[in-house]
């Protein structure tokens, strides 16, 4: 099944118009520290090796996913573009999650290799941006929670 694409301004009216709507950011915990939709959920798909110096992807992302979510949950799946979170979306899709959309253009926008806005992001529209990160939020958090410790 194909995944549903949204913009920002539509993620935004769901997230403020139904509590049951959970927003999941994929980006690295880096770059969701430096600043997130309001309220998300982190679970990196991919995490920055530092001594290969490249993005790999993150062997417990659908484990803690499982251990977060359930399968009846709404889910808003975004990144930095809307790449990444696609791909969260076809696979949690595929673990049997029912309802999960991705925002297109993602946090920071969509752009060609000329630096064009081919999808305008979340930022792009002046939306609400949080740092607040904590219990039951961040990546470290939920993976605690997935190990039970």
């Amino acid at each position: 099944m194909a995944v549903k694409q949204i913009s920002p301004n539509e993620a935004k009216v769901l997230l403020d118009s139904d509590q049951k709507y959970v927003y999941l950011d994929v980006r690295s915990t880096m770059e969701f520290e430096r600043g997130h939709v309001p309220g998300a959920m982190n679970i990196p798909l991919m995490h920055f090796d530092v001594s290969r110096r490249e993005m790999v992807p993150n062997p417990d992302f659908e484990r803690v996913v499982e251990a977060a979510l359930t399968k009846e949950a709404r889910i808003i799946c975004g990144c930095a573009s809307g790449q990444r979170s696609h791909r969260a979306a076809e696979l949690m899709q595929n673990a049997g999650y029912k309802d999960v959309v991705n925002m297109a253009g993602g946090f920071t926008g969509a752009r060609d290799p000329m630096g064009r806005v081919m999808a305008p992001g979340w930022q792009d529209f002046s939306l609400p941006v949080s740092i607040e990160s904590g219990e039951g939020t961040s990546y470290e958090s939920l993976l605690r929670k997935q190990t039970g410790s």
